[in-house]
């Protein structure tokens, strides 16, 4: 979701094993090898020797003889392939992660490559602790993806892959721990539009040394095409969205991915830490539903064909662990300290989005029937199967702290009806600014209101953003019911909004239950853009003021959250960059907001 919309089959992916008794998913014997090569057909004596020494040795490594380095190594007939899009690795356990890459072939090439991996302790790759061979090929995109297992819990790994005569980059990665856990401490991103400007806040990320995970909250590509949203100074940047179209074929989407892997940027944030991701509705299209969006017309074709292949390229590209290409929502246990609970309030189960324009009427705002509709018990955010799933997970863990890692806003946001009418419309209702004064007159000098500010202060406060838990009520009502009968320590991660905000979270009868951190975007613009009037600062002052179980908000700047977890609390500092239009940024750490734990719903300035 963005800000201005208010105003309107899996690619495999092979599992393998480290590293005692590593096969080739497709490997023979070694003696078929060998006679395969004699088989051939000589081009020159020395050419055949290099071939048949080649095929020897990729023989020998596929039965885990032969180190990684002695591959392929003086081929001269081997294609010039390279690692163009970085390493990455991603939904990390005690005893694996995901590793992931991208094979660039030659320009027409099409036959398979085959990929070898390590795994190691150390930086040097002195120690190798895991290691294999997989094959990719034009049906994966040349993506790479495997299971890296046997490994040991709470522990730092080194990891790279090899095509012929290319060496990936190395990247870093970290297993969950297992037992009694002391702390764990995430970075949060969300909304990362390539065209509006740098990477920057991945590069900080990337720096630090801290970090168990990152965790991605969805949004990260949008789906535009060129001169669509957030592009303005996409040309000066040399960022132009490729392919040029809106991406709706699955040709597209790999492109679209391939233009956001080769960020430098993104690139060192995956290169450090593994991620754990869900995607948003831009990963598909604006607004996305379960049979629909807001950004696909009946001209485009089939939104279930579109679906399909833009979850196809995602998983191809993410390194993520998914049977099934709709599913996103999974668990990860950090000890006995933190279950992070990954869920989808996009695509899975979620109805409709309410529209507002069904209930401004040339009377004023029609509260009765949007309270019916937005409070509909029947109405699905997770979807039936996925909230049994959410109960099941909680109830089986006995972690000190469930955080839920999803996309949208589920803190109360309800402002006054005229703010949201000028937002939507500009001209058709009242700026923040105005109603604050309209606010402070009724306070000192009642007496003075005009008919009309009188008629602009008995209008109702109702939600800004119906696409989030705001339009969902009776979900967002089933999920805060069921962690207050459990008894556990609740908190929410959300993004989605590219602003910055910190909510208590409270049922519909007022019951503390939880609490919401929500990070801003890497590089989409917030309120600042649709806003352009209103003074950053004052702005959220008066939202703090409008809106009671906002605690934080920042409406202007662009940034990642830091959330750190103990024993006694859950903590989150909003981490902004001062530009993403230059390279050359500064970063500044400002806010940071606890919960204790045993006392949810209660945000602590620390």
């Amino acid at each position: 979701m963005k800000p201005s919309s208010l105003a309107a089959s899996l690619g495999g992916f092979i599992t393998f094993h480290p590293p005692a008794m590593q096969r080739h998913d497709d490997s023979k014997p070694l003696t078929n090898l060998l006679q395969a090569a004699h088989a051939s057909t000589p081009l020159a004596a020395d050419g055949g020797r290099r071939r048949f020494v080649r095929q020897i040795t990729l023989g020998a490594a596929a039965l885990g003889t032969l180190p990684l380095a002695a591959c392929g190594g003086g081929d001269d007939d081997a294609p010039a392939v390279q690692f163009a899009h970085g390493v990455a690795s991603g939904d990390p356990l005690a005893d694996r992660v995901m590793l992931w890459t991208r094979v660039t072939p030659p320009a027409d090439f099409s036959a398979e490559i085959p990929v070898q991996w390590e795994v190691a302790s150390d930086a040097a790759f002195a120690s190798i602790v895991a290691r294999g061979e997989v094959r990719t090929s034009a049906t994966r995109d040349y993506t790479v993806k495997v299971d890296a297992t046997g490994l040991k819990p709470a522990t730092a790994y080194h990891y790279r892959f090899k095509a012929f005569e290319a060496t990936s980059p190395t990247g870093r990665t970290r297993t969950l721990p297992t037992g009694s856990v002391a702390q764990v401490k995430l970075a949060v991103f969300s909304c990362a539009n390539y065209p509006a400007g740098y990477f920057n806040v991945y590069a900080d990320a990337a720096r630090r040394g801290d970090l168990d995970a990152t965790v991605h909250l969805g949004d990260y590509l949008y789906e535009y095409g060129q001169g669509g949203y957030a592009s303005g100074n996409a040309a000066a940047l040399s960022r132009l969205s490729q392919p040029a179209n809106e991406i709706l074929s699955l040709a597209d989407y790999r492109t679209r991915h391939a233009q956001y892997r080769t960020d430098a940027d993104l690139q060192a944030l995956h290169a450090a830490a593994p991620m754990i991701a869900v995607w948003d509705d831009h990963e598909i299209a604006n607004d996305t539903w379960m049979n629909g969006a807001e950004n696909h017309q009946a001209a485009e074709g089939s939104f279930a064909a579109r679906k399909a292949v833009a979850l196809q390229a995602y998983h191809e590209w993410m390194p993520t662990r998914n049977a099934q290409p709709d599913v996103i929502y999974r668990s990860f246990a950090f000890g006995n300290l933190l279950a992070l609970h990954m869920l989808d309030t996009r695509v899975v189960g979620r109805d409709a989005q309410v529209d507002y324009a069904a209930f401004f009427k040339p009377g004023g705002f029609d509260a009765a029937g949007f309270t019916a509709a937005v409070g509909n018990p029947a109405r699905q955010l997770l979807g039936t199967a996925q909230t049994q799933w959410l109960q099941q997970q909680m109830a089986a863990s006995s972690a000190t702290w469930q955080m839920l890692g999803q996309q949208v806003l589920m803190g109360r946001m309800n402002i006054p009806a005229p703010i949201l009418m000028e937002t939507l419309q500009p001209g058709s209702g009242v700026t923040v600014s105005r109603y604050a004064a309209i606010v402070a007159k009724a306070r000192t000098a009642p007496a003075t209101l005009t008919p009309e500010e009188q008629a602009i202060l008995a209008q109702p406060s109702i939600p800004y953003n119906l696409d989030a838990w705001d339009g969902y009520q009776a979900a967002r009502e089933t999920v805060l019911g069921m962690a207050r009968a459990m008894n556990k320590n609740l908190v929410v991660l959300a993004g989605d909004t590219h602003n910055a905000w910190a909510s208590e979270l409270n049922d519909m009868n007022g019951n503390p239950v939880g609490v919401e951190f929500a990070t801003s975007s890497v590089s989409s613009p917030g309120f600042e853009e649709y806003l352009p009037n209103e003074n950053p600062a004052t702005l959220s002052a008066a939202l703090l003021q409008l809106v009671e179980p906002l605690k934080y908000c920042d409406t202007a700047r662009r940034g990642y959250m830091v959330v750190t977890a103990t024993a006694t609390e859950c903590r989150a500092q909003w981490v902004y960059v001062n530009t993403i239009t230059s390279r050359q940024f500064t970063t500044s750490a400002e806010t940071t907001l606890a919960v204790q734990a045993g006392t949810p719903g209660r945000l602590l300035k620390v």
